[in-house]
């Protein structure tokens, strides 16, 4: 006789907010050291070892925080967007959670970059700020992710926040292409992409420091949102046990 196969493991079950909770905090700390170290290596090495730009000189060096900055911004809006997406037609259990974890981290990293590039383009191109198709649209990255904020918070009911910042989430995607290709479409002062699918324009010592600062603010990123997330579902816990207690108690 056959034994039966086991049930196919649904999605939803993958996500499970108690087994997310657990596998997190197995991971988390590891997540959190190797950002550590990556960082302080890929800086360390862009800060002190790596040679200065032969046209940019010394000011060259503020690449290893604001491009990956820039990178992690656009990934970190991309991955709420899928995220607010998979809350709309799936019902993902954490998707809602995700998107209010993420948006303040991608904030702060797009915010990081707008300031950096600033500090960068003053001796660079002698002005803090041009209206330019990248810096603009950067800009916009940046108000989309406050706007995702103030939207979760604008209601007393939090699913109807939830689903109006998801809206704006994936609407504001279209901005990405506008970034990525507005050095192509209009004349800018801001240079165009010099790691490319093809290879690089950048020098080894200059491009090694970079790659390992980029992994390290993805590693930070990532971690920062586990930790979010882990928060909020501890919240979530609270209010439902709150609920519970003022159910009974009437």
């Amino acid at each position: 006789m056959e034994r039966p196969s086991p049930p196919a493991t649904r999605w939803h079950d993958l996500a499970n907010p108690h087994r997310f909770q657990r596998i997190s905090g197995q991971i988390l700390p590891w997540v959190m050291a190797a950002s550590l170290a990556f960082l302080g290596v890929g800086l360390a090495l862009g800060l002190f070892v790596a040679p200065p730009d032969y046209l940019q000189g010394e000011s060259v060096r503020i690449m290893y925080v604001h491009v990956p900055s820039a990178w992690l911004a656009l990934g970190g809006y991309a991955g709420m967007a899928i995220a607010a997406l998979a809350a709309r037609i799936w019902r993902h259990p954490l998707a809602d959670l995700s998107v209010r974890a993420i948006a303040p981290v991608g904030a702060a990293y797009a915010a990081v970059c707008l300031l950096s590039g600033a500090i960068w383009g003053r001796p660079t191109w002698g002005t803090w700020w041009v209206w330019d198709g990248r810096l603009t649209s950067m800009l916009v990255l940046f108000l989309l992710y406050l706007g995702v904020i103030a939207l979760i918070h604008a209601f007393d009911d939090r699913l109807r926040g939830a689903r109006a910042a998801g809206i704006l989430a994936i609407l504001g995607v279209i901005n990405l292409p506008i970034i990525k290709y507005s050095v192509e479409w209009w004349n800018t002062l801001h240079q165009p992409a010099s790691i490319r699918i093809s290879g690089s324009s950048i020098h080894a010592e200059m491009l090694q420091p970079l790659l390992l600062s980029a992994t390290g603010f993805a590693l930070l990123f990532a971690g920062i949102v586990l930790m979010r997330m882990r928060a909020l579902i501890a919240e979530q816990k609270r209010t439902a046990r709150a609920l519970r207690r003022a159910a009974l108690a009437g």
